[in-house]
Parts: C-alpha cells; structure tokens; sequence
C-alpha cells in the first residue's frame, strides 16, 4: 500500500516574523539578528507580501554604513522585490525541486493574495524524512 505525498500545508510555519515596508531598516537589521533568522517576509498594511528582506539584503546596509557613511532608510530601500512564492497544495516532492533548482532558503505561501506561511529547506527535509522513514528501499 503506498502513501500518499504530503503537501507544503502539512508542513509549513505559520507564525512568522515579519517586517513592513516603512519599519526602519535599523531595527530590522536587529530583528534579524536577534531572533537568528536569515530573513523576514514584507507585508504592507492590508497583510500582502511585497518583499522579502534577507541577510544578504542587509549586508548592502553594512556596506553602505562603513563605506559610504550612510545609515539610514527603511526596509523598502533595500528588500527583495520580486518573490517567489509556493501554493499549499504543492506536494513536497515538487516543493524539493523548487529548493534545488533555485538558491532560496524558503517559499512564501500565499492564499487569495495574501501570506499565509512558508516552507523552507528544512521543513522540506523533515517531510521527506517522515514520508520515506518507513518505506521499504527497493533494494537491499
């Protein structure tokens, strides 16, 4: 009997740390750091992803403080704009050629426009191992 493939819903985090547009870009450098995460999905207002800040985002931040002696700005000065994002039902085998054909940490999920949670590499790992765990190899 074979089981069925788990989908991006059964394993994506749904309560995110997230950052505004307007949010000083000081501060979210901080939040980034503070809460050891490698990014933070923008949402404006009306709760719609619009960007996505990483650390690799925040790295131009640092550069442009001790090289340009500028610190300043806000989360919309420097986040990613163009996202790419995965549907809930997605199965965690299309999820995981997602991950290896790209180099994003993660996927934000959206439902009717708006952020509804994302899937990252290792909530992907965690739904393979789960799935295969007790499957018999073919071989031996």
């Amino acid at each position: 009997m074979s089981k069925s493939v788990p989908i991006v819903d059964d394993y994506m985090a749904r309560d995110l740390i997230t950052v505004m547009p307007g949010d000083d870009i000081h501060t979210a450098v901080k939040l980034l750091l503070d809460e050891r995460i490698s990014g933070a999905p923008v949402i404006d207002p009306r709760g719609k992803l619009v960007g996505v800040l990483s650390k690799a985002d925040c790295l131009e931040v640092v550069y442009n403080t001790s090289y340009h002696q500028e610190w300043g700005g806000c989360v919309a000065d420097y986040m990613s704009k163009e996202v790419t994002t995965i549907a809930s039902g997605t199965d965690i085998i299309k999820a995981a050629d997602m991950f290896m054909s790209s180099t994003f940490r993660r996927f934000p999920i959206l439902e009717n426009g708006r952020m509804t949670g994302q899937i990252s590499r290792a909530d992907i790992l965690r739904a393979l191992e789960d799935h295969w765990a007790d499957v018999e190899p073919l071989f031996r």
